[in-house]
């Protein structure tokens, strides 16, 4: 299937602005880039409160959050990792995406900025990430967690799961894998494949991957490339998004097959037609909406 008629027209808009390949842009004019798109989401629905927050870091730094309540009682927390392979990604580009997510889903929102590559390289990110899982299970008792994100936030969503398990740490009723950076082999056929090179191409993969774990041989690490991990048994029920033309399409798709193999309740769904960052694009591209619905709905029936 090729993309649908949304995502080529965005595509041509995008091209229009002249702009290079990632690969080829220093880290501040990636950054930018993160900017210039959050200027098409809008301002997202109203929450009940905002909250801007500053979790400890484990090695005695801290990092800020923002915490989005929802109206009425929540049902749940939501920690959402952003994207922009552990190099870019600000509070206020996810705070469109956070609003939607708590109006959609009756869960308080909390978008966690941990720290970055390159300034801050493997395993900072990861480690922030369980941090907010420890901060939020004790500043919000009582209520179930989800671990949710997309591409590198995917990857933090099922680190923080699998640390979780393996240390007998806060409890987590569900993770939401967006299509997340789950092994660092960038050889599998949806990397390769000329017709996903779009959005997010192999060459940027492999430019993420240098900033925030330079040392090749650590990116075989589970808290780096979870889909090594030797036992994925007894980790929390998972929902697992893929996008058709995206080079990260296979390596989700193996996570989700790994985890049904291990015994964990797994829901996979591919939507097609669609590429790489299709999620956070909030009201610019349909399939953002499908696929918010879908977490939405499996969110509400996993809390109950």
């Amino acid at each position: 299937m090729a993309l649908d008629h949304a995502t080529t027209d965005f595509l041509k808009q995008l091209a229009g602005t002249g702009g290079k390949p990632l690969h080829e842009m220093s880290v501040t004019e990636a950054r930018a880039l993160g900017t210039f798109l959050a200027e098409l989401y809008g301002k997202g629905p109203d929450v009940a409160r905002v909250e801007e927050a500053t979790i400890p870091a484990e090695d005695g730094a801290s990092f800020p959050a923002r915490v989005l309540v929802p109206t009425g009682t929540p049902r749940g927390v939501l920690i959402y990792f952003h994207g922009g392979g552990w190099v870019l990604g600000t509070l206020d580009e996810f705070d469109t995406l956070g609003r939607e997510l708590a109006a959609r889903t009756g869960c308080t929102v909390v978008l966690p900025a941990y720290r970055l590559a390159p300034e801050h390289r493997y395993p900072t990110a990861a480690r922030d990430a369980y941090a907010t899982l420890r901060w939020v299970a004790a500043r919000m008792p009582g209520l179930p967690v989800v671990v949710a994100g997309d591409s590198a936030g995917g990857n933090l969503s099922a680190v923080v799961a699998q640390r979780a398990r393996d240390e007998n740490g806060p409890a987590v009723a569900l993770q939401v894998l967006v299509y997340p950076v789950t092994d660092c082999d960038l050889d599998r056929d949806s990397y390769l494949d000329p017709e996903n090179q779009l959005m997010l191409t192999r060459d940027a993969v492999a430019w993420f991957w240098d900033h925030y774990v330079p040392d090749r041989a650590q990116r075989a690490n589970p808290d780096a490339s979870p889909l090594r991990a030797a036992d994925l048994s007894g980790l929390p029920p998972a929902l697992v998004l893929t996008a058709e033309h995206d080079v990260l399409r296979d390596e989700g798709e193996e996570y989700a097959r790994r985890l049904r193999q291990a015994g964990v309740p797994v829901e996979l769904r591919r939507f097609e037609g669609q590429m790489h960052v299709f999620f956070t694009l909030v009201n610019v591209l349909p399939g953002s909406a499908a696929a918010l619905a879908l977490i939405a709905e499996t969110v509400e029936r996993r809390l109950e």
